[in-house]
């Protein structure tokens, strides 16, 4: 991809971002009043997290939250994506907000709009207040009613500091890595309650939109989903079928709801022998479905998948960690192969055509839709060294740069195909707590240091930086400091 646009520009008002989730930053885990989360639960159980790590102190962000904003207005990005904590400003998950918590957030909303910066605020990222999976979880209707009850108090607490409502982070993860596979918090293993949390995540969606507009009428509203791209490892039709179902169940059963009010057919039936679906309720389409002002799109890698036909075991090269349960539920005779590389620390492979092929799909299937990439990033092995000539340390982190301009250089060419992209978050700002496999991997733009939590710009950093600053793609080596 040689070109980012026809005319070299990113539209009027395109946002340049970065992204961090709640529990991957703040730590402070037993202060200020937080509730315990799925998260510290399963970070407890041996084995479940990559060198017994733990979110209990992360990158301490709820002690230097002023600190991490000063590296916000640094970089010149015009819009920051976070995500709340339920059980930090509603410990238990439902009863009354835990006012310290509130304030917390309140306190950074302000310190974000002051420097310019606009705050996108998500709901859900994953930690679940411990108390509601105590009762259920997203397997059962009353998670997705207490999720609406915590939407509709955010947005009274804090509705005039947000500019856009982003309901739910990647539900896919949540229902099938957290009820399926078991890789994910809860950390349970049962097909069945995971599609039950499929349901029950897109009508949380719904009616915490609903509960969103109507204590602030016209209120943005969002959803972000991991849209996968899938290719077929031939062009059998064994294969190409393949690829159907685990489209179904990855990208279809989410916007199918969402966009269109209705699950696909081809899912349930794939399914039947799982599920019978009687958790969809009468009337619970016509919630899920409301009018979204931006759908959030994450996209890291793309997938190869067959369907298999030989003996043993079919190989599970699907980039998340395995157990003995697949996420990909009723697909246990679809492979998924390894991708070629080049590949991230993560072992994903590096194609940045595929997010075009994605945002251009989307365009032409809802070409009403607004859409925003909501997290693209690179895991990489970073390396500090000392600069002795300006006295700093630094990380040459050139394959991250290289990862992140070749990506924006393929959301440019889906603009030029007609796709109303309006924003570009990476992913990450810092370093942070990767969920199953701990502190091991490095997705930020700043690293930070564990345990003192020094945040050092990397070289991608300084990269990202001209790139907001001034809308245009800076070169590959144009990536370090010059003040």
């Amino acid at each position: 991809m040689s070109t980012i646009s026809t005319t070299g520009q990113f539209p009027p008002g395109f946002l340049w971002g970065t992204a961090t989730a709640a529990y991957q930053i703040e730590g402070a885990a037993a202060e200020g009043g937080r509730g315990p989360s799925i998260w510290d639960t399963l970070c407890r159980v041996p084995g479940a997290v990559q060198g017994g790590d733990t979110g209990d102190v992360a990158c301490d962000h709820y002690h230097r939250w002023a600190e991490d904003v000063d590296h916000l207005d640094r970089l010149g990005v015009s819009a920051y994506r976070l995500s709340i904590s339920w059980s930090r400003v509603q410990p238990g998950g439902r009863g009354p907000l835990n006012r310290e918590g509130v304030e917390f957030y309140r306190n950074l909303l302000d310190a974000l709009r002051e420097r310019g910066i606009t705050p996108y605020v998500t709901l859900y990222h994953w930690d679940l207040p411990q108390e509601l999976e105590d009762a259920g979880g997203w397997a059962v209707r009353e998670t997705a009613e207490a999720f609406a009850d915590y939407a509709r108090a955010m947005a009274r607490e804090l509705g005039d500091r947000v500019a856009l409502w982003t309901t739910l982070n990647e539900p896919w993860c949540s229902a099938y890595l957290g009820y399926a596979s078991g890789v994910h918090a809860p950390g349970r293993t049962e097909p069945a309650a995971a599609l039950a949390a499929v349901h029950h995540l897109n009508l949380a969606h719904g009616l915490a939109v609903r509960a969103i507009r109507e204590e602030i009428p016209g209120a943005a509203c969002s959803i972000t989903l991991n849209l996968h791209v899938f290719r077929a490892a031939s062009g059998s039709a064994a294969d190409a079928d393949a690829v159907r179902q685990v489209d179904g169940l990855a990208n279809r059963v989410f916007l199918g709801p969402l966009l269109e009010g209705a699950y696909p057919a081809d899912v349930q039936a794939d399914t039947a022998g799982v599920s019978d679906w009687s958790f969809v309720l009468d009337g619970d389409l016509e919630l899920v479905r409301q009018p979204l002002d931006v759908l959030g799109v994450n996209y890291y890698s793309s997938t190869r998948v067959r369907r298999f036909v030989g003996d043993g075991e079919p190989v599970r090269a699907d980039g998340h960690k395995t157990t003995a349960v697949s996420p990909w539920v009723a697909a246990d005779d679809v492979e998924f192969l390894p991708q070629p590389g080049p590949r991230t620390a993560m072992g994903w492979n590096v194609e940045p055509a595929g997010l075009t092929e994605l945002l251009l799909g989307l365009h032409e299937t809802y070409p009403d839709q607004a859409l925003a990439v909501t997290e693209n990033g690179a895991a990489f092995d970073d390396e500090v060294v000392e600069d002795p000539a300006l006295g700093i340390d630094r990380v040459h982190d050139v394959a991250r740069v290289a990862y992140l301009r070749d990506h924006v250089a393929a959301v440019a060419a889906a603009i030029d195909a007609g796709a109303d992209v309006r924003g570009y978050f990476a992913w990450s700002l810092m370093d942070n707590f990767e969920w199953a496999y701990g502190f091991s991997k490095r997705f930020g733009l700043l690293r930070v240091d564990y345990p003192t939590g020094e945040r050092t710009w990397k070289d991608s950093a300084y990269w990202y930086a001209r790139l907001a600053r001034s809308g245009r793609l800076p070169a590959v080596f144009e990536a370090g400091p010059t003040d």
